[in-house]
């Protein structure tokens, strides 16, 4: 089985590059950027399967990011991610959105539904 090859977006550096460490020992060949501009660069220049963005970020938000990404490449699959409270009216998720992550994130159960999502087995 091919490796997912991931794409994290979160201002939070630190964290981040702790979940890209953790998700490549569950063979999960992952990135990130810290900023929606970066991302915009990588996906420009990368094929990944998935892409899994912060909504509250400076700059251009994870509602901004999410808006190009779907636009641009409708076929990446996007999931949502926060750890700002629950999302409880679908109004406020925008469009294009085919999971949604609570910080903390677990590890296993994020590789579980990347998988859902890629249709892959694990």
């Amino acid at each position: 089985m091919d490796k997912i090859k991931a794409l994290l977006v979160d201002d939070e550096g630190e964290l981040i590059s702790t979940m890209v460490e953790r998700l490549e020992y569950r063979d999960v060949d992952a990135d990130y950027a810290t900023s929606g501009y970066e991302a915009l660069e990588m996906v420009k220049h990368n094929a990944y399967d998935i892409i899994i963005i912060d909504l509250k970020m400076p700059g251009m938000s994870g509602t901004e990011l999410i808006r190009v990404i779907n636009h641009k490449f409708p076929d990446l699959p996007v999931f949502l991610m926060t750890g700002h409270g629950s999302i409880s009216d679908e109004e406020e998720l925008p469009p294009g959105i085919v999971e949604y992550i609570a910080k903390p994130v677990k590890i296993d159960d994020l590789v579980r539904k990347m998988r859902e999502v890629l249709k892959r087995d694990e």
